[in-house]
C-alpha cells in the first residue's frame, strides 16, 4: 500500500529550523542614514517612525548605534545646506556627505556606502541637469551625458572622503561605466559600484523624499526611471550595468518587484541587492499603529521574502530592529 506524503512531519519545532530553506542575518542588512547640514540637532522624520536626520557632528554616533545592533553596513544620504540648478554641493569637498563619510570612515568600523545622485542637491529636485524649457515641457527629462559627468565627480569625491562603496541611483544611461572609469583614473580601483540597476518610477518613495528633501519641485521622474509595468526592460538595464563594470546589482523598490529580484538572481551571477523602500516601511508602521498588524513579525516576514526571492543584500529602514531580534 502506497503511503501518503505527510509534509507536516518536518514542521515540528525540533526539525523545523534544520530544514529551513532561507535564513536572514544582520550581515545581510544595510541601514540608511540621513545626514543634514541644515540642523544642529537630530530631527525625527515624521513619515518614517524611528528614523531621524542627524547633523554632521552626530553622524559618527548614529553609525555606532547602527553597528551596536549587529548591522555592519550603512548607506549615507545627505541634505545639503544650500541647493542650486546643477547640484554643485553634491561633489563639494566640504559637502555634507563628504564631511560625514570622512568622520565615519576614520572613527568607526562600519562599511560605508554612499548614494550618488543629484536630486537632494538640485533646486528642482530632479536627478540631473534639466533640458532647456523643462519646467514648461510636459515631456520633462534631463541631460543624460552632462548629468553623467557630474555623477563621476560625485563618486570620486565620495571615494576621496573614505567611502567603501558608491551607489549611483539616477538611472542615467552609461553612468556605471563612466563612474568606473573616473574612479580608476583617480586611483580608486578598489572601490566597488553598487548600481541601482533596475530602479522604478514608483509611488512607494514618498516618505524618503520627505527624509532627504528630494521631491521634484515640478513634473515627475517617469522619463528616466523605469515603468512599473516592465520586467524585460529590467533585464536589459541590468545587463548594461554588468557590461559597464557594476559589482552589485540593485532592484528598487523590493516588495512590489520580487519577480524582478528573482529574475536578476537567476540571470546574473553578481550579488543582488534590494531596497525595501520608505513607503513599504511606512505602510507597515501605519497598520501596526492601528493594531492591524504585528510590526516585528510583518517586518521580519517582509525581509525574509526579499531574501527568498534572491537578494543577497537588503537596504531597509527595519535593519536595526530586525537585527536586534535576530
Amino acid at each position: 500500500m502506497k503511503q501518503p506524503r505527510r509534509p507536516r512531519r518536518l514542521r515540528t519545532d525540533g526539525i523545523r529550523p534544520l530544514v529551513q530553506e532561507t535564513a536572514l542575518s544582520a550581515s545581510d542588512l544595510i541601514t540608511p542614514v540621513f545626514v543634514d547640514a541644515t540642523t544642529e540637532k537630530r530631527r525625527p522624520i515624521g513619515s518614517m517612525p524611528g528614523h531621524e536626520r542627524v547633523p554632521v557632528d552626530d553622524a559618527v554616533a548614529r553609525v555606532e548605534e547602527v553597528n551596536e545592533t549587529g548591522v555592519e553596513a550603512v548607506m549615507i544620504f545627505g541634505v545639503p545646506g544650500s541647493k542650486d540648478e546643477r547640484g554643485t554641493r553634491a561633489w563639494a569637498e566640504d559637502g555634507v556627505v563628504q564631511r560625514a563619510v570622512n568622520r565615519i570612515s576614520r572613527r568607526t568600523d562600519a562599511y560605508v556606502i554612499t548614494d550618488v545622485c543629484l536630486c537632494e542637491y538640485t533646486e528642482h529636485g530632479h536627478c540631473g541637469v534639466l533640458e532647456p524649457d523643462a519646467k514648461t515641457d510636459p515631456h520633462l527629462t534631463i541631460e543624460n551625458d552632462e548629468t553623467r559627468t557630474l555623477l563621476e565627480r560625485i563618486a570620486v569625491s565620495h571615494a576621496k572622503a573614505g567611502a567603501d562603496m558608491v551607489a549611483p541611483s539616477g538611472m542615467i544611461d552609461g553612468m556605471v561605466g563612466a563612474i568606473r572609469g573616473a574612479l580608476d583614473d583617480e586611483g580608486f580601483e578598489h572601490v566597488p559600484i553598487m548600481s541601482y540597476a533596475a530602479k522604478y518610477e514608483s509611488a512607494f518613495y514618498g516618505p524618503f523624499r520627505d527624509a532627504a528633501d528630494g521631491a521634484p519641485a515640478f513634473g515627475d521622474r517617469r522619463h528616466y526611471q523605469m515603468d512599473p509595468a516592465n520586467t524585460r526592460e529590467a533585464g536589459r538595464e541590468v545587463a548594461l550595468d554588468v557590461a559597464e563594470g557594476a559589482d552589485v546589482l540593485m532592484v528598487k523598490p523590493a516588495l512590489p518587484y520580487l519577480d524582478v529580484v528573482s529574475r536578476v538572481r537567476r540571470e546574473f551571477d553578481h550579488p543582488v541587492a534590494a531596497y525595501n523602500v520608505s513607503g513599504e516601511y511606512a505602510m507597515v508602521h501605519a497598520a501596526a499603529d492601528r493594531g492591524w498588524l504585528d510590526l516585528e513579525a510583518v517586518a521580519h516576514e517582509s525581509l525574509l521574502s526579499i531574501k527568498r526571492a534572491g537578494a543577497d543584500l537588503i537596504l531597509t529602514y527595519f535593519a536595526e530592529d530586525i537585527a536586534e531580534r535576530l
